[in-house]
């Protein structure tokens, strides 16, 4: 029977295997393969930043304060502005196939709620952004 997400350990967890399937997936891999030079400290940094969205009221000993939007904002640029909402689609599918594989619970369906809400916001700054240049 699965648990819910519970703890870092529990994040890293999911952090790490969704992000084995993205770097194998066909048409996700390479944006993220030619843009992270250090997977370790990536999935350190994403471990964190899940940490902090999900549980967001605990003392942490760590909290994300950086700015994924900037972040992929600059890699839709490095890809002359091909990312489009089938690479949002695919990231989320993967990313709830993997939750459902691993865990069960409030706090799961919590980063369900999340991802998609994050999905559609950034890309709607890309867009945005691209009408900006």
């Amino acid at each position: 029977m699965k648990h819910d997400i519970q703890h870092r350990d529990d994040i890293f967890l999911l952090v790490s295997n969704f992000y084995a399937k993205v770097r194998a997936h066909d048409i996700l891999g390479p944006f993220f393969n030619e843009t992270i030079k250090d997977w370790d400290a990536h999935l350190q940094r994403l471990t964190t930043f899940w940490e902090t969205s999900l549980f967001m009221t605990r003392k942490l000993e760590q909290k994300y304060y950086g700015n994924p939007l900037e972040a992929h904002v600059k890699v839709d640029r490095q890809f002359d502005n091909s990312i489009t909402e089938l690479h949002f689609g695919l990231w989320l599918n993967l990313w709830y196939e993997t939750l459902d594989e691993l865990f069960s619970g409030e706090v799961t369906e919590n980063a369900k709620r999340r991802s998609r809400k994050m999905g559609t916001f950034m890309y709607l700054k890309i867009f945005e952004a691209r009408q900006a240049n």
